[in-house]
């Protein structure tokens, strides 16, 4: 018999432990613990206690909380198995990657001006690969233009966009500050502001759109509208 474990259990019995918690505390059964604390008989308030227990603040945030660490493992998994997925980003992917970002968030309705707009760097270094890799701009061609509410971090994040996309602060144009009306809290969400990349130049213009149009009706979409003339 394990005479310590014994009078422990005894003893936290004695201090109103539930015989799940003394199990845990001294790494023994709880079949063992009923046996050696059933002659113990708890008080009313240890009684009371031990009912409301499950449902103390403590219990609470410590179920929420093995909850979270679960999920958070579960999510962890899903996105180690999407990014197994990918093996290696071909010229033909990149290329319709950045056709895609283009369509979703860049400019349509000047055909002489190619010009995408972001808050995410990951998203404007794509860009810049794409425009640099599958477009052949060279770079005195692009044109940076920063949007940011806190006119004390502007230089800050003309530093931070600069080295993002490896244009030169001489080619931006001047930034643009305009004090936001969302909380501060907001604001904070973005600290670098948005950057435009700009780049004139018809014919790129017209050859991204060709592209965005190509992928469509290889994918057998046929209610793209152009949005230029």
């Amino acid at each position: 018999m394990k005479i310590l474990e014994n009078k422990k259990a005894i003893d936290l019995r004695n201090k109103g432990y539930s015989i799940k918690r003394i199990a845990k505390e001294l790494n023994v059964s709880t079949s063992s613990v009923s046996i050696w604390v059933r002659h113990i008989n708890l008080n009313e308030e240890q009684i009371r206690e031990l009912k409301h227990k499950p449902f103390s603040m403590e219990a609470i945030n410590k179920r929420r909380n093995s909850r979270l660490t679960r999920e958070s493992a579960s999510r962890e998994c899903f996105i180690k198995k999407g990014k197994q997925e990918i093996k290696k980003i071909s010229k033909r992917d990149l290329t319709i990657m950045g056709a895609m970002l283009y369509w979703a968030e860049g400019g349509k309705t000047n055909r002489g001006l190619v010009r995408i707009a972001n808050s995410d760097p990951a998203m404007i270094q794509i860009m810049m690969r794409f425009f640099r890799e599958i477009c052949n701009v060279t770079e005195g061609k692009f044109k940076g233009y920063i949007h940011i509410h806190d006119k004390k971090k502007a230089s800050t994040s003309e530093k931070y966009w600069s080295e993002i996309t490896g244009i030169p602060f001489n080619q931006f144009f001047k930034t643009y500050t305009k004090k936001s009306r969302a909380t501060s809290n907001k604001r904070q969400t973005l600290p670098n502001g948005t950057f435009d990349i700009y780049v004139c130049d018809t014919k790129l213009f017209l050859r991204i759109m060709g592209i965005i149009e190509g992928v469509n009706d290889k994918a057998g979409i046929t209610l793209y509208k152009r949005r230029f003339n």
